[in-house]
């Protein structure tokens, strides 16, 4: 039988990032015995190229948008969107990472290919049409992420990290995949157009089964969030991993697991949509509520950083609530904004930190203006864009997240939402005020210069955030377009 009959090229090519992905990891692990394995050099560099190589995969699935393998992926602009921006964090990730990694006298192979895997995860995740797929992508992603979490394994805050993530991480993947099963059992389907369908349809199963199907899954999708009140595990294991893992976790893994939040909740179970929204609106006051006055608590800038990740997915959660296009493109504007300026605020710290990361705590960024003011200018950028300063991406994603919020007459949501936005912002300029208006400390006099790798680790996320301040519309027009085929 000849291979065209049984292989879709078309298919194929849907899948292109993944496969990209998944050869470049297990590539690194081949070449692993081969290449000094202190050369972190060669495999980031490879790393790089898999990932410039997997922009331009996507680009070349979404020049064939469609299914493909039987329904079981999509590709559209909601899953090119979310493609794209987990691959991008996946090279601002591998950016600082050269020199952490040298820093810490770290193996690198088996991080660049872990790191590859749970891209490739995330990618699946973003286009799956299936309930089976999520949950393979999910698990792709994760298993990865457990082990780059505790990567230092000398470390017993990384080994504590990793058992924390890991034994919570399966037990919310258990929840998720409870409401899997009782979605089958009452619609005989996991495609989410055709559980949609039947649970709209003549026999469509009880209300109430299907609302404890989307009770299990919300609770397995919101720890992967860390939306409250499954945010328990953030501090810890963001305060444990290797800061740029650290960074890594707060916005690839976020990012595509609130894609299929959205792909889920406002496709499949969108027809439930009266029952499960005021879910979603306790998750997202407690989210902000508690991760901005958690925050205000912290000396740790880690830690300040994981209850910040908990607020912003309470602002994500405003515009998920929202049930609408304009949320759902508020949503994606968002998570883009949010990605750029943590993972550009981490890179920070993973530079400040030192061998052995023991500058974490607030005192050690006193005077980093003086002593280093491009780094201290770059973290400025992203803290004014966790605030909303107008002209950063923070602004414009909070402007349409409470737009879209008013628009659905969500007046109480909002209000409390922008009380919540004017409470960060004491913690983030606690940072700004430390870095300019004290003597510099120890941490700061003995930081070394900036790499080139560094540099852009910092510069490109900075720019990023600034455009998407000064000149929105060209990703917002993009995500609008996008939000309508989440149907």
């Amino acid at each position: 039988m000849p291979v065209s009959s049984f292989i879709n090229t078309g298919d194929l090519v849907r899948f292109l990032p993944e496969i990209i992905l998944s050869v470049f990891g297990t590539l690194l692990m081949v070449l692993d015995p081969i290449v000094n394995r202190r050369s972190s050099s060669v495999f980031g560099n490879l790393t790089l190229v898999a990932l410039i190589a997997a922009l331009f995969g996507t680009a070349a699935a979404y020049s064939q948008p469609g299914t493909a393998f039987g329904g079981m992926l999509i590709v559209d602009g909601f899953a090119t969107f979310f493609r794209v921006l987990v691959i991008v964090v996946g090279i601002l990730t591998t950016l600082p990472s050269y020199g952490f990694l040298k820093r810490q006298d770290a193996e690198t192979s088996e991080y660049h290919a872990l790191l590859l895997y749970s891209i490739a995860g995330q990618c699946l995740m973003a286009s799956a049409n299936d309930l089976i797929m999520i949950f393979i992508g999910l698990e792709i992603s994760s298993i990865a992420s457990y082990v780059l979490a505790g990567y230092l394994r000398d470390d017993k805050r990384a080994n504590e990290a990793a058992l924390k993530y890991f034994l919570l991480g399966s037990f919310a993947t258990a929840f998720f995949l409870y409401g899997v099963a009782l979605i089958y059992g009452g619609t005989g389907t996991v495609n989410l157009s055709m559980v949609r369908s039947a649970i709209t349809g003549p026999n469509a199963p009880s209300p109430v089964f299907v609302g404890v199907a989307a009770a299990l899954m919300f609770v397995g999708l919101g720890f992967k969030v860390s939306a409250s009140p499954f945010q328990m595990w953030a501090p810890d294991v963001y305060q444990g991993a290797p800061t740029p893992v650290t960074a890594f976790l707060s916005a690839g893994p976020k990012a595509a697991a609130f894609a299929i939040f959205l792909r889920i909740f406002m496709t499949a179970l969108e027809p439930l949509g009266v029952g499960w929204q005021p879910l979603v609106w306790i998750s997202a006051l407690a989210s902000m509520t508690i991760g901005n006055f958690a925050a205000l608590l912290q000396s740790n800038v880690k830690r300040l950083l994981a209850y910040s990740s908990v607020a912003h997915a309470g602002y994500v959660l405003v515009a998920f609530t929202a049930r609408s296009d304009t949320g759902t493109a508020a949503a994606m504007f968002y998570l883009a904004a949010y990605a750029l300026m943590n993972i550009g605020a981490f890179a920070v710290v993973s530079h400040l930190s030192g061998k052995g990361e023991g500058y974490q705590s607030l005192d050690d960024f006193a005077g980093l203006g003086q002593k280093q003011p491009l780094t201290a200018a770059m973290l400025s950028i992203f803290l004014l864009s966790f605030i909303g300063v107008p002209l950063t991406g923070g602004f414009f994603g909070k402007f349409y997240i409470f737009k879209a919020a008013l628009e659905s007459h969500l007046v109480w949501l909002t209000v409390l939402g922008l009380l919540n936005s004017a409470v960060a912002a004491y913690y983030y300029l606690r940072i700004l005020v430390m870095m300019y208006m004290h003597e510099p400390s120890e941490a700061a006099s003995k930081a070394e210069p900036l790499s080139p790798s560094l540099s852009a680790a910092l510069i490109l996320p900075a720019i990023g955030t600034l455009v998407l301040g000064i000149f929105p519309g060209w990703v917002l027009n993009f995500a609008d377009k996008s939000a309508g085929l989440v149907k």
